[in-house]
Order: structure tokens, then sequence, then C-alpha cells
């Protein structure tokens, strides 16, 4: 029986603040006097019943957050639980909406401090992507984008739009894109999750992206699936967030094996791993039991992982020698 949890991953999907293991966040609102007792579900896991619910769990848990100081904390946490799972390049979303409130000052010691925590993290490599929320409104994003682009990090490397896809329309975020594409950073969209393939499809006609965020919600759209395999668009999927939301009933009905033999590169990621009670081993498991996939599968999609990362090629070649194949 193969040990998945050895096995070296690039992990390309992954909210900062979604992967706080829940013993972090407990200890954080006990010092500070917060009594966040409704967020725990009587095993220390984080208690949510449907979507609506995982958000109000998900915003709570955040606001014990304040300062570059837990952020550094967070993100080494974070960093540590990766890398026990093998995990040997990710790439993290942060948001100054949610690190620094907005404000350019602010949102760059956010961002020195996340660094430097998952600096302190030995035989793990990051990247990180500034994040935009959709459901703040189109004049947000762009003023987002600005204050993101205008950062000089080493580790800021991507750009992404998160938050409710219900809300707006793709094109009314083209301009925030244009801001950070003119930047220099690596594009990606969540898209086609809880929302259908027109959400895709929509995100890929007005957006430059090279990836996108989910987009499994493209296999109801046959023709939508060819246009992104002939496009080369990689998709971040992450298998174990989509079923424990509902997306999905099961891992049998996943089309995470039907959009790779259709000819689209996918890669496999976790998104908010202790809200759906899954890791980067827990997701290599239960692929390879309900698809048969095999070290050398896994070997090929964490290449590809790393072909659309979001770094320079130095990097690309050093984590590359380190995949199996």
């Amino acid at each position: 029986m193969t040990d998945w949890q050895s096995v070296p991953k690039v992990e390309l999907h992954v909210h900062l603040e979604g992967a706080a293991p829940p013993a972090f966040i407990r200890d954080l609102a006990s010092q500070k006097g917060v009594d966040l007792g409704h967020v725990f579900d009587p095993k220390g896991g984080y208690r949510w019943q449907d979507f609506a619910s995982f958000l109000q769990t998900y915003h709570a848990a955040c606001s014990v957050l304040d300062g570059p100081e837990d952020f550094g904390r967070l993100a080494q946490a974070v960093g540590r639980e990766s890398r026990v799972h093998g995990v040997v390049y990710t790439e993290m979303f942060v948001c100054p909406d949610i690190c620094g409130g907005g404000d350019a000052g602010a949102w760059r010691a956010h961002l020195e401090a996340i660094a430097e925590g998952l600096e302190a993290v030995e035989g793990l490599e990051f990247r990180l992507i500034g994040t935009i929320i959709r459901n703040l409104g189109a004049a947000r994003a762009v003023e987002m984008a600005k204050l993101i682009a205008d950062v000089d990090h080493p580790r800021l490397a991507g750009f992404c739009m998160a938050g409710e896809e219900r809300f707006g329309r793709a094109q009314d975020y083209a301009p925030a894109f244009l801001l950070a594409q003119e930047a220099g950073l690596g594009l990606t969209s969540h898209a086609g999750e809880l929302v259908g393939a027109p959400s895709v499809a929509e995100t890929l006609e007005h957006l430059p992206v090279s990836r996108i965020g989910h987009g499994v919600r493209a296999i109801e759209d046959p023709e939508l699936v060819a246009q992104i395999a002939a496009l080369g668009t990689v998709l971040e999927v992450c298998p174990g967030s989509n079923i424990a939301l509902g997306v999905f009933d099961d891992w049998p009905s996943h089309p995470i094996e039907a959009l790779r033999k259709a000819g689209v590169t996918v890669t496999v990621s976790t998104d908010d791993p202790p809200y759906f009670h899954t890791d980067m081993t827990s997701e290599y498991q239960a692929l390879s039991e309900t698809f048969g996939w095999t070290c050398a599968d896994f070997a090929q999609i964490n290449r590809d992982a790393m072909e659309a990362a979001f770094c320079d090629a130095d990097t690309r070649a050093r984590i590359m020698a380190q995949l199996g194949g």
C-alpha cells in the first residue's frame, strides 16, 4: 500500500485563513478572551452545516486574527501542516481586505509577516496570490488590485478573484485583472464551483486567466470542456471541498477523472482543509481508491501543477527535481 503522505506534492489552491488549524484559532481566541465556542463542534473541528453556515463560521474564526503578528504565526502553522502531508510547493491566497483592511501600509506589513512565517517552515517553497473578493464589488476590486499590484514583494506572484460567484459579471472585474496583468502577476479566478458551466465560460471570455479555481462545473458543457482543454487552461481542483459543500454527492461522482480523460489539465488542492476535514494525504488516498490513480498519475499531476505555478524558472526547475516520475 502506497504511503501517500510521503509523496512530494504541489498545491496551488489554498486559502491562508481557511487553512487555519482549529486548535490555532481556539488558542488565539482564548488568549484574547474571545468566546468562539459556537464555532467548534464537540470533536474540536469547525462547526457548519451548509454553505451559508460555512461562511459564518469562517468569518467568525477570522475575527480573532488581528495584525501582522497573528497572520505570521498562522502562516507558519499552516505551512507546517502542509509539510506534514508532503507539500513541497504551495501557493496561498492572501487578501488585502482581510490582511490590513485594505490599507496599503498594513497590507505590506501583513505580507512580510506571512512570508516570514512560511519561510520558517523547512522544506516548503511558496508563493502568495493577492486576492480580491468578488461580492465587495467591481470598484473595490480595482482599489485592491492597485494595492496588490503596487507591492513589490518577491513572494507575491499571483492575483485571484474569490468570493460569491453569483455576484456580478466576470467582465465587471476585467479592469482589476488588467492592473494585475500589467504588474506581471499570474492570473487565476474562482469559477464553476457553486455556479454552473456558464460561470467558467464567462470567466474564460472576459478575464485573461491561465488557471481557474475549481472549474469543475464545466463538466456540464462538453463543448466548454473541449475549449478548456484546447486553451490549456489549468483547473485548480479541490475534490474534498466540492464533496463537503455538496457540489457533488461523493467521490465516484466527482468529475476530476472525466475532465482529465477529456484532455483538461487538472491539479489537486484542499481549498480550506480543516473546514472540509481533508488534507493532501486524504485527497490522494481517495483519488487512488476511487479512480485507481497511481504514483505515476500523481507525479504527472504534480509536474503539471508546477508548470502552471506562478514562480520563476529556477524555482520551477528545483521543485520539478523533487517530484517523482
